[in-house]
């Protein structure tokens, strides 16, 4: 009794002691993983008349380029409108990268992925339909043939019954009349 009590709470123990560890690696972690506070970026208005590649630093930011202004993307609007700067000329992410060419392109791209999709699905429909019109074709071809053998094994069968009967002189001359006439 007193050994039993002993294991069991040495068994409390060791399960106490491997909680504590899981609990104090998962505080150590998360206490690692807190982002530390980076100093706020720079407003975009404040990087005007600056440079292109300074500007874009900030994501939010919208460089526009004849007027070299920096302004804060419409993020309101899916495209900043022409009051901010035509498309033309504006950037955003890339400064070799030209806003309503990247719009064209990624329009021209989602249009394509689009259209492929549907013919691979056409394709899809149009083989699994001409698939089973092979099938068809291959079931009518064995039913045919089934039937052609049960008809030959049919004849073969009558003509050996016609033997039979012709051998033990049961043959009749009309097939329609009765066996008791003979």
């Amino acid at each position: 009794m007193a050994f039993t009590r002993l294991t069991m709470s040495g068994q409390f123990r060791s399960s106490a002691f491997v909680f504590a560890l899981i609990f104090y690696g998962v505080i150590i972690s998360a206490g690692a993983q807190t982002p530390t506070t980076s100093p706020a970026p720079t407003p975009c208005a404040l990087r005007s008349n600056t440079s292109c590649a300074e500007c874009l630093q900030n994501v939010t930011c919208l460089w526009c380029a004849p007027t070299k202004q920096c302004v804060d993307y419409p993020v309101r609007n899916i495209l900043p409108p022409s009051s901010v700067c035509p498309l033309n000329d504006a950037r955003w992410g890339l400064c070799w990268v030209n806003f309503q060419i990247l719009i064209i392109t990624m329009s021209v791209l989602g249009g394509i992925i689009i259209i492929t999709i549907l013919v691979c699905c056409f394709c899809c429909c149009k083989c699994e339909r001409f698939g089973n019109k092979k099938e068809d074709a291959k079931v009518e071809r064995q039913t045919r043939a089934r039937k052609s053998r049960q008809k030959a094994k049919r004849t073969e069968m009558q003509l050996r019954h016609d033997e039979i009967r012709q051998k033990y002189g049961m043959a009749k001359d009309n097939p329609y009349a009765r066996m008791d006439d003979h």
